[in-house]
């Protein structure tokens, strides 16, 4: 048993001597054989653009040992394709020819490696003219409040618009660009966020000269007030009188606290236009505010109808 585990540990020995040896004399040798190469596009035009991704290998036959052929394909390099000379096709399809770059592409390859032929003849580039656009943000502001609290004046979004740098057939058809979702909730303090903003899904090789905005807005406690306000009766003929039971409506409005000194009855214009009535054939006024303050948040009139006589 001793004498045949040693033989077969002899033969084994051989047998895998004998593999390497066959394996060293055949990397010895010189092939030609095609490899594909990633490719890096250089000397693009500034004013120009990607519209689609171009071609990412490029094949080419080459002459090399096995041992040169096997380094090559355990880490294999990237070429580059000058495109800064460019032949125009159609529209925006330009095209290179990679033969044109045989010296180049052979200085680039692996050391050892000798260019044989390039498979392909023509890699075709998709450009566009490089465009800026002033685009508006679009909110995507969604805020719940402590009761009783709100917003006081605008939600501020800075900047309120960006610029964006694509191609020309893209850009043109854009008209904001969105913000990702700003959520807060029960919100009784003032607030300053910095959103991301949204890249469109649907329009590629876009850049923005900002990311982000600010949505800033102050929050404060809101109350509720009623005031007396006089109306004035507009557009009735000459030849006729309206009488109304009152001169005057309650206008009930919401304000923030901080304010709510500052509303008074001479903040209000209200006016019944008898032209509406009359037109709509209704047998009431209807009172409606021509002048209000910014600061109040909402308001009704009480009441929203008046009834009237008229004296010839």
């Amino acid at each position: 048993m001793k004498t045949n585990n040693k033989i077969s540990r002899t033969f084994l020995g051989f047998l895998m001597a004998s593999i390497l040896i066959w394996f060293l004399i055949t990397l010895s040798k010189e092939y030609i054989i095609t490899i594909s190469f990633p490719i890096d596009y250089t000397g693009i035009s500034k004013d120009k653009i990607l519209q689609t991704t171009p071609e990412k290998e490029l094949d080419i036959v080459v002459k090399a040992s096995g041992f040169k052929i096997l380094k090559t394909r355990l880490n294999t390099k990237q070429i580059t394709i000058n495109a800064a000379k460019l032949n125009s096709k159609k529209g925006a399809t330009y095209f290179v020819l990679p033969r044109t770059q045989k010296t180049s592409l052979q200085k680039q390859l692996p050391s050892g490696l000798v260019l044989q032929e390039i498979i392909k003849d023509t890699l075709y580039l998709d450009l566009g003219n490089l465009v800026t656009k002033k685009v508006a943000i679009k909110p995507n502001v969604n805020i719940k409040y402590h009761v009783g609290y709100d917003v006081s004046g605008d939600i501020k979004i800075k900047p309120d618009s960006i610029l964006v740098y694509g191609p020309e057939n893209y850009i043109s058809t854009l008209k904001n660009v969105e913000m990702k979702p700003l959520v807060l909730s029960d919100l009784k303090t003032d607030f300053e966020e910095n959103v991301a903003l949204k890249m469109p899904k649907d329009i590629k090789n876009l850049k923005f000269n900002k990311q982000e905005v600010t949505v800033t807005g102050k929050v404060e406690k809101f109350t509720e007030g009623t005031l007396i306000v006089p109306y004035k009766i507009i557009n009735v003929p000459k030849n006729l009188k309206i009488n109304t039971l009152s001169k005057k409506v309650s206008i009930v409005f919401i304000v923030g606290l901080s304010h709510f000194n500052k509303i008074t009855a001479n903040s209000f214009q209200v006016v019944c236009n008898y032209n509406t009535s009359q037109k709509n054939n209704l047998n009431y006024l209807v009172p409606k505010v021509i002048s209000k303050p910014d600061l109040i948040k909402s308001y009704k009139i009480i009441p929203n109808k008046i009834d009237f006589l008229i004296e010839k």
